[in-house]
């Protein structure tokens, strides 16, 4: 320490020096480590009563001692904290350092209400070095300044300081405080400490300073003046802690909950009018350009697109567009673009360049490809995660709507792809009852059971009811409900787990034809050609393994088709109706002598054999006007 005093000799420009003015700062100060009191200012000997041989901490603060010893494991190195001490005691002020802390008390929370100050000069050699070796080494920056001198410049500040702000002692000794302020450091927190200063009282702010080397630092800055046996003010000294860490972890909470506010107030808007869109409109393309134009509306967004994949070109067409679109109306598949990128791996992807922002998310349902939607942005906030998450969910909402268009259109479309699929997977029941039970299966239709239970109609050749019942038994998640036992066919009635024909529907496609034998079946379905007909081959391959196309063809409809009719009318009656016709003619009902019973027939159904009778009459009756042309 002589060495230092002799480099930085000059007034207060010593640790000497500082310990004086330590020694006139009215609030006690005392540097602990390891238990051990390493320095207490004269306001600590004071009001603690701590003498030379006052070292221990538990015995010269006391009880207080238990809870300051606990926040100082609380608090992190390089950080502060201000804590309450429990009943008269106040407060203290701990700034926590690599090797100890430094504890400034509230005065009067020690206890004492005596302001009598101790001559610093009584103190014998050995306490001279222990302070000023305190103060050297003291885990937080410690400056002290002469307003006497002209700027209150700087005379002293020690080791901690200097390696927090890498500026060397000569470098900062006669210069005043300000120079480590910078463009963005607040003009609030530096007129508060001017006002301080001004009015001869002790200020904390949290400031952001900048390095030697440029770098910014966020700086915990606590200033208090040191007075004389007149009361008057004679230095200042102050206390710099680097609360960086903390400091970008709130900035960054803040920043979070601004971006959620945002999310809340306009992102979740948004959805609810997309969803508006989806629900009020009529066919693809106007909910298409609707969903663009909302988009494009929202001051968050500059523009969106909508495009789908061509396979025959391999490229994405854009079918609308609203203030963004790629440069041409179609998109290389082999372009380095977020919407080539979403709709080759079924994920969101989002490219930031020159300013603007790219997010595309895959219009997609029940794992039907729909295209891409494609948003620009040019605000400087990113597209993060909790924003990525609900356009997603836009983007589902949009393909759940454009996949019930297409659903609806596929019974009036005149362009249909016909698709001939062959299945081997025993996934499927018709293939694993047509091998077990070594029979043919053909197709009827889907009806819908009481609890709205999907079942499928065939008719089995080659085997018994017995026979078929039995098979069936062995299969997991297939139920066989004999309907009707004929000389050479049984009608069954297939319910499980894998609804084949609901789950094509969904989808759009309706199934024209299921022939099943010897653990074979082929699959006639017919697609909208508007529909992604590729995406949808892909998805039943995708659910059945050893899933094999047979053909496509593609063809105009002329005229009103026999489907088409059934269709119409199917649509005019109930399930329960429907269910009561499908029944009664495929069940012989219609026939003499007859092959089942109406009280049979409505046990099939489990409804009463009155409620089967009034469902069909109501059944027939609307086929007679149909037919008729009444309806």
């Amino acid at each position: 320490m002589d060495d230092v005093d002799a480099d930085r000799g000059g007034g207060l420009g010593d640790a000497a020096g500082a310990v004086r003015a330590l020694e006139h700062v009215v609030d006690p100060v005392v540097a602990v480590a390891d238990g051990t009191i390493t320095y207490a200012n004269a306001a600590a000997r004071d009001a603690f009563e701590i003498g030379d041989a006052d070292r221990d901490a538990a015995t010269a603060l006391g009880a207080r001692w238990n809870r300051l010893a606990t926040a100082i494991d609380e608090t992190t190195v390089g950080t502060a904290r201000r804590i309450d001490l429990s009943g008269d005691d106040g407060g203290a002020r701990i700034h926590r350092g690599t090797d100890g802390a430094t504890i400034t008390f509230d005065r009067g929370s020690a206890g004492s209400d005596s302001d009598d100050e101790l001559d610093g000069s009584s103190a014998g050699t050995s306490d001279r070095l222990v302070k000023d070796r305190a103060l050297e080494e003291a885990p937080v920056g410690i400056t002290i300044s002469d307003p006497d001198l002209d700027d209150n410049p700087l005379v002293y500040v020690n080791d901690a300081y200097e390696e927090m702000t890498g500026y060397e002692y000569d470098e900062v000794v006669g210069r005043n405080c300000r120079f480590l302020q910078g463009e963005e450091s607040d003009e609030d927190a530096i007129a508060e400490m001017a006002a301080a200063i001004d009015e001869d009282r002790p200020v904390t702010v949290e400031i952001k300073n900048y390095r030697k080397d440029g770098t910014e630092f966020w700086n915990e800055v606590t200033i208090a003046p040191v007075r004389d046996e007149d009361d008057r003010v004679t230095h200042y000294v102050g206390f710099q802690n680097n609360i960086t860490a903390r400091k970008e972890a709130e900035l960054a909470l803040e920043r979070r909950t601004e971006e959620l506010e945002y999310i809340l107030d306009r992102v979740e808007g948004l959805i609810q009018d997309v969803t508006d869109v989806v629900a009020g409109s009529t066919d693809r393309s106007e909910l298409e350009a609707e969903v663009c134009e909302r988009i494009a509306a929202e001051d968050a967004y500059s523009g969106a697109w909508i495009g789908e994949r061509n396979p025959a070109t391999d490229t994405i067409n854009v079918r609308s567009s609203v203030g963004a679109s790629p440069d041409r109306d179609r998109l290389g598949t082999d372009t380095e673009h977020p919407a080539v990128e979403t709709l080759a791996t079924g994920e969101p992807a989002v490219d930031t360049a020159d300013g603007t922002t790219v997010a595309a998310f895959p219009l997609s349902y029940n794992d039907i490809e729909y295209g891409v939607l494609t948003i620009r942005t040019e605000r400087t906030r990113a597209v993060d995660d909790r924003e990525t998450v609900i356009l997603s969910a836009l983007a589902r909402a949009v393909a759940s709507g454009v996949n019930a268009r297409e659903t609806s259109r596929v019974l009036t479309t005149d362009a249909v792809v016909a698709v001939e699929l062959e299945v081997t997977d025993r996934a499927l029941a018709p293939v694993a009852l047509s091998a077990d039970a070594e029979c043919q299966l053909e197709y009827r239709r889907s009806v819908h059971n009481t609890g709205d239970e999907t079942a499928s109609l065939f008719t089995a050749t080659g085997a018994s009811a017995d026979e078929l019942t039995a098979a069936a038994a062995d299969l997991p998640d297939v139920d066989c409900r004999v309907v009707v036992e004929r000389d050479e066919e049984v009608l069954i009635e297939l319910r499980g787990a894998d609804d084949l024909v609901g789950w094509l529907s969904e989808r759009g496609v309706r199934t024209q034809a299921i022939d099943s034998e010897a653990g074979r079946a082929r699959l006639t379905l017919e697609i909208p050609r508007s529909a992604n007909v590729r995406a949808v081959v892909e998805a039943v391959e995708d659910r059945y393994t050893g899933t094999d196309i047979v053909s496509f063809q593609q063809r105009e409809r002329e005229g009103e088709t026999r489907e088409e009719f059934a269709a119409g009318l199917e649509e005019a009656l109930t399930d329960r109706q429907f269910g009561a016709l499908q029944r009664a003619y495929l069940g012989g009902y219609f026939e003499w002598p007859r092959p089942t019973t109406g009280e049979e027939l409505a046990q099939s159904m489990g409804v009463s054999r009155p409620t089967f009778h009034e469902h069909l009459r109501t059944a027939e009756a609307k086929l007679c006007r149909a037919f008729f042309g009444d309806a």
